[in-house]
Parts: C-alpha cells; structure tokens; sequence
C-alpha cells in the first residue's frame, strides 16, 4: 500500500469513529437534556472512554491528513479502540448490575428524590441528594438497556479503530 492509501485509510477510520463516538455520546447527552434521564454513577462513568477517546480519535484524523508517519495515527487509533473496550467493559458490568448478576458499587445503592422547596434546605439537599439508583434501567429499547446499547456501541467502535489500526499499516 502507498503513503497516500495508507494516510487516506487512516483518515477514514478516524474520522468514522470520531463521528461515532460523537453520536454515542452526544445520544447520550441528548437523553440527560432533552429527554430528561438523569444518569446514575456507572452511566457516567460509561461516558468517560468516550470523553477522553473523542480528541484521540481526533488527533489521529489531523495526523494522517497531514500525511504524518502512519505509525503515528494506527497509535492513536489503537488508544482509542482499547478506549471504546473499556467502555465496553464498564457497560457490561453495567448491565449486569441491571439484571442483578452481580452488586454495583455503594454509590448505585440510592435513588434520587424530590428537592426542597425551602431554599434554606437546597444546599443541604444538594449534598445528600444522589443520582438514581444503578440497579434499575431507566429505558428498555428492544429489551437492552442503554448500558446495553453502549456495549453494542462500544464493540462496533472498537472494531472501525481497531480495523483503522489494520488498514492505516
């Protein structure tokens, strides 16, 4: 394979999974926001590969457009893809904590209530009040859970980074 192909592959891939990381978690963001699910600690935590995966995935995109050694972005790419494992990872433990295989962490154990209408209370509520209890998934599309949806998410993105890593060689 040329320089050209090689850097042109290496682009693809990254700018292919920079745009799904930027769905999954712009997805994500969309459901707090907009569609009002207040995320509890693992689905937070779920969100961080993809945090710190977004300007890898970026960085190797600008590093094959500028036709940097290819050793370079397939490195990047590698990053993110173990990144995109990880989540993965976390969504599966996630998951299994909804289906109670298995504990969740003591801070998933409590469920959010209503807030004061005392404003002399609302700092106090604000430092007592946790998010929602990690045990019971909030939404259910085609029976997965959006811990669910992540994994499936996460194994695809592995996979265009990982087969970026391949390609970009």
């Amino acid at each position: 394979m040329s320089q050209t192909s090689t850097s042109r592959a290496g682009l693809t891939y990254s700018v292919l999974l920079t745009l799904g990381m930027i769905i999954v978690i712009g997805s994500a963001l969309g459901f707090q926001y907009i569609g009002g699910y207040i995320p509890c600690a693992l689905c937070l935590e779920q969100r961080q590969p993809y945090y710190y995966g977004i300007p890898v995935a970026i960085v190797a995109a600008l590093t094959a457009a500028m036709g940097m050694p290819s050793w370079i972005t397939r490195t990047l790419l590698a990053i993110a893809g173990i990144m995109m494992v990880v989540g993965g990872g976390i969504g599966v433990y996630h998951a299994g904590v909804e289906w109670h295989f298995w504990a969740g962490p003591t801070t998933c154990s409590t469920t959010a209530s209503s807030m004061t209408q005392n404003a002399g209370d609302l700092l106090n509520e604000l430092s007592t009040i946790k998010g929602p209890s990690c045990t019971e998934a909030a939404l259910r599309v085609l029976g997965l859970s959006m811990a669910g949806w992540n994994v499936i998410a996460s194994v695809i993105l592995a996979a265009i980074a990982f087969m970026g890593v391949k390609k970009a060689g």
